[in-house]
């Protein structure tokens, strides 16, 4: 029986800043710099990575989001994936449609499995992107528009086939310095007129094309570093950001959004922060 407190739909996501209903995360049980596959866990080698704390820091965001009325799934960590912890990765939500993406780096080839195994048990269809290199991270929405980063990690040949899968949307290509891994670290959408941007990973042309569309906020060299762009958006202006970014999240604070700083730096040494460690599901549109 429907109720009209249920989702017209099981997945749905249109922007990076509508109401997050549901989103995909997994605990960092086995996180670990195994193999440097980024300049930020180039840094961080000889440190390493406490797993207590990144657990415990992980926990935190957890609770945040539930507290804010999210429904979170928990992938199953499995101790050959150190990177697991990255969600946003393996999959990502256009429309009404799941892809499941297809993993560049040999070390995080299979945690796509575990995404396939919750879908298939829940009843989600998806589209499986077999062949294609591409990686969530690389991969932003905005209402009509999608944006994709052409890396190391997501390839022309992946952008074309996603161009022909979705023939409703502009698909955009934006390059970007490939030691920067996803263009989520470097360019993310806050709000239909707003976006971060850390210009020195972009070219000119593309920066000027993003700010015809958007009021670009500049990120610092320091805070790019700290991944300020890589915020999480939940709805109603409200960001998850870590409280050592405090240019971004003044800046943010200026522009009358909800700054909601919760600390996860023992997981962002090995290259990624809030919207690296989520997969968004759901989605409740038309709200910002």
């Amino acid at each position: 029986m429907s109720t009209l407190s249920e989702p017209k739909h099981k997945t749905f996501c249109i922007s990076e800043y509508d109401v997050l209903r549901k989103v995909i995360l997994c605990e960092p049980q086995h996180m670990s710099i195994r193999e440097v596959i980024n300049d930020t866990q180039k840094h961080f080698k000889d440190e390493g990575i406490h797993i207590q704390r990144s657990l415990n820091q992980h926990k935190q965001f957890v609770e945040t989001l539930l507290s804010h009325g999210i429904d979170v799934v928990l992938l199953s960590p499995l101790t050959q994936f150190p990177e697991q912890v990255f969600t946003r990765d393996i999959g990502f939500t256009l429309g009404q449609t799941i892809f499941v993406a297809e993993m560049a780096h040999d070390l995080r080839k299979g945690e796509e499995e575990v995404l396939k195994t919750w879908l298939k048990n829940e009843e989600i269809s998806y589209y499986n992107l077999v062949g294609d290199q591409i990686e969530g991270g690389d991969v932003l929405i905005d209402q009509s528009t999608i944006y994709i980063g052409l890396s190391n990690r997501t390839n022309e040949a992946a952008i074309n086939h996603m161009r022909n899968l979705l023939p409703q949307f502009e698909v955009v290509t934006i390059p970007f310095t490939e030691k920067f891994l996803h263009l989520d670290c470097v360019f993310n959408i806050l709000s239909p007129t707003e976006a971060l941007i850390y210009p020195e990973a972009l070219a000119q042309n593309d920066i000027d094309f993003l700010a015809s569309r958007y009021d670009l906020i500049e990120v610092s060299k320091a805070e790019q570093f700290t991944l300020g762009t890589n915020i999480l958006s939940i709805g109603n202006k409200k960001i998850i950001s870590l409280p050592i970014n405090n240019q971004v999240n003044k800046q943010l604070n200026d522009r009358g959004f909800e700054v909601i700083e919760v600390d996860i730096s023992e997981i962002i040494k090995s290259g990624g922060s809030f919207r690296c460690c989520t997969l968004p599901v759901l989605r409740e549109p038309h709200s910002n």
